[in-house]
């Protein structure tokens, strides 16, 4: 598959029109009414007695509605397209009468991973939803037998019928609905094979984007309830400063407000204004005066923590994988070479600002959430509130951005702590500087690598040393004090090698005679939680960098050396294992499709291309080349192309997986060009999009993407194109002026400090 996603779009435009999806999603559409998006996840009580439910995931109803229960959640990775498609593809169903519906938290939910990270939810699903809507039409096939007296093998299944074409009857699902929930459900089924399907592989729209592309779809801070008040929250602004005392008496004189009450349920300790509506809930938290304590983290400085991390790397305290004995090839190789690369902090920074509408009383609470994990937000109510699961709800919203910073419920426990004290409903909204400075964020690191060439220049040895941060949100989690002064627990001298991290350093996928990785814990103050693509992105940053200088070393085309690392057949890396052969092609087709070696020349600049790949969880294998130019005072950098060719097993909805590509290239275009959280006197120094920028659409440059065909099991792919954007482009700012930059982001400063050593 080579066409872009404007082509798709263009070539498909007639055809995907009857391919919409029937949408059943509540808080989509803003309701004008007093409840609103309240109504959000309360879909499952319109169903009737007649329906036929024979799993959790696939409801038939007596108006041939197919009704499918959605366990993942929707940041606009398209799920609620792409796992309807998997059970309309086994069930036959007609597409344009299938809808999704999310799921809830609640007994009839338990055991179910209501939880999306780690770009799981096609893996996770595939089978799952597959068999449900497989199930589902066998039972049906059976109904419609049974009522015509037709042995089951002469019945076949289409668009939303059952078909007996020897006698040319017909029967719609919804007609036999009531017929098939009084069977019982097979204990096996068949699945189709890939040649019979007929929907999955084909291009298909998502079913909210017109909702959101109009300013109709309905997200977390879209939901009201009745009743309902809002709340802002004046967070301590030093890393773990703790709340003294406050002043209220200004911002309660102000008109709206209703409660001032303390918070220690977030990150951070704050102070709650509580009022009729946003605004003046904002404006009355001005006019608090709160005194904090003297934090033992109000001198930390990201500036001295990154500097600090070249002296950790001399004493790494853990083992990664070890294989030959590279400290001896290393001593006796014909060249060697060392260099360190280092990765700053970096903020989330959603679109949409965190927050969450709480509804706590003495024997309930029901929460609704933009958030990516139902079984976390529910541990944190239980924890707040003190309430036995059963008697909480928690409805998962439509998000604007989740990118890992809603995989943890911090600012549900806030909204909990603040409902339970002013017994109502309240929606906690965060500020866009709340955002940027309260949350967690993806952590500093450093990676020192040493290489060793033998006289032909090929790799005998490689030495990767790499500093890793614990997530410390998970502690938060547990209700664990971030802050509380006393060590993290020591780990087992194993703990990241069993574990299979860092990723990115622990699977290296080259084959590499003699390895050595080995991993130096070093912890913050700074809250650390996931981030899109977690650990990859430094390490691979750091990873793909050395490859190319180390080719340049051994004077080799840096395709030719990494090809050279690339022989035929699987990798046999514990809990990785790897195809040498995918990835290897992906390289070859990349370097063709973007005319490799040779830049396109352009007149009055430097022209460069780069080179960098990665294979994420043994899954998908992608190799991506950055085409870029400079002035040649070096004043200005600009990225022309990115050529990504994408191996990741079976393609499933070929138009969803490119929107997925191109989100998270621009994703490693912000943090590559851009990104970089400084922290001073103990405070993140970012307000918003302006001093924490992002790729904006006049910066976007035009991406190549081709798409390879594969049998192997889809690997979902949210993330995967994210590590290898950073190295790209500055393998191609070498090429181009001869300039290596080993330290994020890639700026023009940066390259003329990196000139002047």
């Amino acid at each position: 598959m080579t066409l872009t996603r404007r082509e798709f779009l263009r070539r498909t435009a007639a055809s995907a029109s009857g391919l919409v999806i029937g949408a059943w999603i509540p808080e989509l559409a803003r309701a004008d009414g007093a409840a609103g998006a309240a109504a959000g996840g309360q879909a499952s009580a319109a169903a009737g007695a007649a329906d036929f439910r024979p799993n959790l995931f696939v409801r038939v109803s007596p108006d041939d509605w197919v009704t499918v229960t959605m366990i993942k959640h929707e940041m606009g990775q398209g799920v609620r397209t792409l796992l309807p498609m998997m059970v309309a593809e086994e069930l036959d169903a007609d597409w344009s009468r299938v809808r999704a519906e999310p799921a809830v938290t609640g007994p009839e939910f338990a055991g179910v991973q209501l939880h999306t990270g780690g770009s799981d939810s096609a893996p996770d699903t595939y089978e799952q939803l597959r068999r449900a809507g497989a199930t589902a039409r066998v039972m049906l096939v059976a109904a419609a037998a049974k009522r015509w007296g037709v042995p089951e093998d002469s019945c076949a299944t289409e668009s939303g019928a059952v078909l007996h074409r020897a006698s040319g009857r017909r029967a719609r699902f919804g007609s036999l609905a009531a017929e098939a929930a009084k069977l019982r459900r097979p204990a096996n089924v068949t699945l189709k094979t890939r040649g019979q399907f007929k929907l999955l592989g084909t291009p298909v729209r998502r079913i909210d984007g017109h909702d959101i592309v109009t300013g109709r779809a309905g997200y977390g801070l879209d939901v009201r309830v009745p009743g309902m008040v809002f709340a802002s929250v004046e967070r301590a602004p030093v890393l773990g400063a703790r709340l003294v005392s406050y002043d209220d008496t200004a911002a309660r004189a102000m008109s709206g407000v209703i409660a001032v009450v303390p918070v220690k349920a977030g990150i951070q300790h704050g102070v709650a204004v509580v009022a009729a509506s946003t605004w003046q809930a904002m404006r009355a938290r001005s006019a608090l005066k709160v005194e904090w304590d003297g934090s033992r983290h109000r001198d930390f400085s990201s500036a001295a923590f990154e500097a600090s991390l070249a002296g950790e790397l001399d004493h790494p305290g853990y083992e990664v994988r070890h294989e030959g004995d590279a400290t001896a090839a290393l001593a006796g190789a014909a060249k060697r070479l060392r260099a360190s690369y280092t990765y700053p902090f970096q903020a989330h920074a959603p679109l949409e600002v965190m927050n969450c509408t709480a509804d706590v009383r003495a024997d309930r609470a029901e929460f609704w959430a933009p958030t990516q994990t139902q079984i976390r937000c529910l541990q944190q109510a239980v924890r707040v509130t003190g309430l036995p699961e059963d008697r909480i709800r928690v409805h998962a919203t439509l998000m604007g951005g989740g990118f890992g910073r809603r995989l943890y419920a911090d600012y549900l426990a806030e909204a909990a702590e603040i409902s339970k004290a002013v017994a109502r409903p309240v929606q906690v909204v965060w500020t866009r500087e709340d955002d940027m400075r309260a949350g967690y964020f993806q952590p500093c690191t450093a990676d020192r690598l040493t290489g060793g060439l033998d006289p032909n220049g090929r790799l005998v040895a490689l030495e990767h040393r790499t500093v890793v941060s614990d997530h410390s949100v998970r502690d938060l989690q547990l209700g664990v004090d971030l802050y509380g002064g006393a060590p993290p627990p020591p780990k087992a001298p194993d703990a990241y090698a069993s574990d299979g991290d860092p990723w990115g350093a622990f699977d290296n996928p080259y084959a590499i005679p003699n390895l050595k990785v080995d991993a130096a814990r070093v912890n913050s103050p700074v809250p650390i939680g996931p981030w899109r693509s977690v650990m990859y992105p430094a390490t691979v940053w750091a990873r793909e960098s050395f490859l190319d200088e180390l080719a340049h070393l051994a004077g080799l085309d840096p395709l030719a050396f990494r090809l050279t690392l690339l022989p035929n057949g699987m990798a046999d890396i514990p809990m990785y294992p790897t195809d040498r052969t995918r990835l290897a092609n992906v390289h070859r087709l990349v370097a063709e499709r973007a005319g490799w070696p040779t830049p396109p020349q352009r007149e009055g600049r430097l022209s460069g291309l780069g080179l960098a790949a990665n294979v994420y969880s043994a899954g998908s294998y992608i190799a991506q080349v950055a085409d870029v130019s400079l002035s040649p005072d070096l004043s200005d950098l600009q990225v022309h192309r990115i050529v990504s060719v994408i191996d990741c097993g079976l393609v499933m909805n070929p138009l969803g997986l490119l929107g997925q590509a191109e989100s998270a290239i621009t994703w490693g275009l912000s943090y590559a060009r851009h990104g970089r959280l400084e922290f001073r006197d103990g405070r993140a120094q970012a307000h918003g999009y302006d001093d924490f920028a992002v790729t904006r659409m006049e910066d976007m440059p035009p991406l190549d993407i081709q798409l390879v065909p594969g049998d192997a099991p889809p690997s979902g792919f949210g993330e995967h194109c994210v590590p290898m954007v950073a190295p790209a482009i500055a393998n191609a700012v070498f090429a181009a002026c001869g300039v290596r930059v080993r330290r994020l982001p890639i700026t023009p400063e940066a390259i003329r400090a990196a000139k002047q050593g």
